[in-house]
């Protein structure tokens, strides 16, 4: 594993599946570099639902650049290994994904 069990459990808790994670705050809630430099991206908006659109304090922005709290949460489960398309095979939203993934870390599932 490349990073402490606690503080993979610590970062998962913290994921709720819609928000991006800048590249500050990963770097100080622990998230390996290896891990920021493989999975930092900028995130473009979809101005088309307010769901797909980034808001960057309370004003919608054209993209972010950092690291979808979903795709931390993914790699987060396969390091504490959860079998994710099984743990999560009936979630229908983002936010949906990180629970099942969450119930599966942390109640056994």
């Amino acid at each position: 594993m490349s990073i402490p069990r606690h503080r993979a459990l610590a970062i998962l808790n913290l994921c709720v599946g819609d928000e991006i994670w800048s590249l500050e705050t990963c770097r100080e809630s622990g998230i390996p570099a290896e891990w920021i430099a493989e999975m930092s991206d900028a995130i473009e908006s979809g101005f088309n639902t307010d769901e797909h659109t980034i808001y960057v304090e309370n004003k919608p922005t054209n993209q972010y650049h950092g690291i979808r709290d979903l795709d931390l949460a993914i790699r987060v489960g396969k390091v504490l290994g959860i079998d994710i398309d099984r743990a999560t095979q009936s979630a229908f939203n983002r936010r949906a994904i990180v629970h099942a993934i969450k119930s599966a870390v942390f109640e056994g599932e």
